[in-house]
């Protein structure tokens, strides 16, 4: 009996991890930062930070490049800013 029980939890414990280490260094993520405030915007948009992953202003995420998370920065784009394949990264001119 007690076999049975370090089957069953071995079983979870080896499906959970590594699952974080593939998607950490993925060729396919793009790096979103939130720069604006949703203060003002409706709660539909601020439910789409917080499904981004964004939790703080300024705060900078890797996300998947899947197209479930390219429609929700396409929805709250004027509140991020994204490098990656999505999006271009803001260049700063150097005013020469």
């Amino acid at each position: 009996m007690a076999d049975k029980r370090e089957e069953q939890q071995g079983r979870g414990q080896r499906s959970r991890r590594g699952q974080g280490d593939q998607r950490e260094k993925r060729d396919g993520t793009l790096r979103v930062t939130w720069v604006h405030s949703s203060i003002g915007h409706n709660a539909a948009a601020r439910g789409t930070i917080r499904a981004l992953g964004l939790h703080r202003l300024h705060e900078t995420v890797d996300v998947d490049d899947t197209p479930a998370n390219r429609g929700m920065i396409r929805r709250v784009a004027f509140l991020l800013e994204v490098t990656g394949p999505a999006g271009p990264a803001k260049s700063e001119d150097s005013g020469s």
